[in-house]
């Protein structure tokens, strides 16, 4: 799982004892920005399109394309939201992990994003 700032800094490393990478978006999110999203005083700022959290995916994506690895993402956002979707298509993520309820949405929303 890459959730912390330093699975992304640490990428290169990280992918010599691993054979890909999950993102977990929620927490990547939390700590890059230092943003509780359970808080009441916080949560408003927690927002993983912040330029901090895209720009540590596109990176993570990159540095493990690479060497060769896949990288996955876990999270609500691809879901709730069609254009944090095409960022991620854009950006070469291999795979997105969604409920399944969202499964149908997230796939349309992936395809719309390739034919872009």
């Amino acid at each position: 799982m890459a959730e912390i700032p330093a699975n992304v800094i640490l990428a290169a490393e990280f992918a010599e004892r691993f054979d890909g990478f999950s993102i977990g978006s929620n927490d990547l999110t939390q700590l890059t920005l230092g943003v509780d999203r359970e808080s009441d005083a916080l949560a408003h700022l927690f927002d993983e399109t912040d330029p901090a959290v895209t720009r540590s995916i596109e990176t993570l994506i990159a540095t493990a394309h690479a060497v060769g690895r896949p990288v996955g993402l876990c999270g609500q956002r691809p879901s709730d939201d069609p254009a944090f979707t095409r960022f991620l298509v854009s950006a070469g993520l291999d795979s997105i992990s969604v409920a399944p309820d969202s499964f149908v949405a997230v796939k349309e929303h992936v395809a719309a994003a390739e034919r872009a």
